[in-house]
């Protein structure tokens, strides 16, 4: 039966006709993103990642951004794991993250008061890793310039986190302290990259001076802050798996006859810290952690001393 509504038919038509060109951009999106391969990992575009040249070096400035409108703090921290078993990777956030009980940290915690050592080498090679999130706007990024003028999220681990709090608390009498976050009073952040036995090393990483960000009047800041991103969001109880979850992911992946689930190679990458080298392409051993260099051992150390002590 015909429409008899000719009124909205008309504007209806009318609109097609004026999307026509914008539609057909959106099906081209479309038709890549149902291109892709299956399984294939989701690119998250909030995220700001450095790029690294041949020679292993990378170089940006970036300025980290107040918290955003109505959240207290501008960043959020997150636990997870991040090893490989006998039926395949482990890769979750810990329900630590949120003060619950996580059946890693319970595993762990057992292992390390065993008293053996192969229990307490196991235990390391599951331990946490800490990551943080916060508001970034890319000043310079030399080998992506069209991420410059942009509002990111950045992802990034205790080594950036300490430039942070050396900037907030310096060490020397001589040293004036500076809020890295503060629109008007902070500092432009250069991070400096240098690929050191395959991780990224963050050490030569440093702030420039105190200034306005980009000279920027308060409209334009006003205009970047309502671009931010929620951080309270990576806090969620529905960014994390329950309890019997993450038990029943874990006895897979410590059950010498599961089937080892796919993984993509961009899961196992954590820039944060360190890129885990040719991870993708390693058959599966009994353990193998997708931990940060070395440098964090002492961090792990404390955190199982407070296992034991538990």
């Amino acid at each position: 039966m015909p429409n008899t509504n000719t009124e909205n038919t008309k504007m209806s038509f009318a609109s097609l006709k004026k999307a026509s060109g914008s539609s057909f951009a959106k099906l081209t999106k479309e038709i890549e993103k149902l291109q892709k391969p299956a399984g294939s990992a989701q690119v998250d575009e909030r995220l700001w990642k450095p790029s690294l040249d041949k020679s292993g070096n990378g170089y940006a400035v970036i300025r980290f951004l107040p918290e955003p409108e109505g959240e207290d703090l501008p960043w959020a921290q997150v636990w997870s794991h991040a090893f490989q078993g006998p039926g395949g990777w482990y890769i979750e956030n810990s329900l630590t993250t949120l003060g619950k009980k996580d059946p890693v940290s319970d595993l762990n915690r057992t292992l390390w008061n065993s008293g053996q050592d192969a229990d307490k080498e196991v235990a390391r090679k599951q331990k946490r890793k800490l990551s943080y999130y916060a508001n970034i706007y890319v000043v310079q990024d030399p080998a992506n310039p069209s991420n410059e003028g942009r509002v990111f999220l950045y992802k990034f681990g205790k080594k950036i986190f300490d430039k942070l709090t050396e900037a907030m608390q310096p060490a020397f009498a001589d040293e004036t302290p500076i809020n890295p976050f503060d629109f008007w009073k902070g500092a432009d952040f250069k991070v400096k990259i240098r690929k050191v036995e395959g991780y990224w090393n963050y050490d030569k990483s440093e702030f420039a001076e105190p200034s306005t960000l980009k000279n920027f009047d308060d409209t334009e800041l006003e205009t970047l802050w309502k671009q931010q991103y929620s951080l309270s969001d990576f806090t969620t109880a529905d960014k994390f798996k329950t309890f019997e979850e993450l038990q029943t992911r874990l006895n897979t992946v410590l059950s010498p006859n599961a089937q080892p689930r796919r993984v993509e190679t961009e899961d196992l990458e954590d820039t944060s810290e360190g890129l885990y080298k040719d991870v993708a392409a390693q058959s599966a051993p009994a353990f193998k952690s997708a931990s940060a260099p070395a440098t964090e051992e002492d961090d792990a150390l404390s955190y199982f001393a407070k296992l034991a002590n538990e």
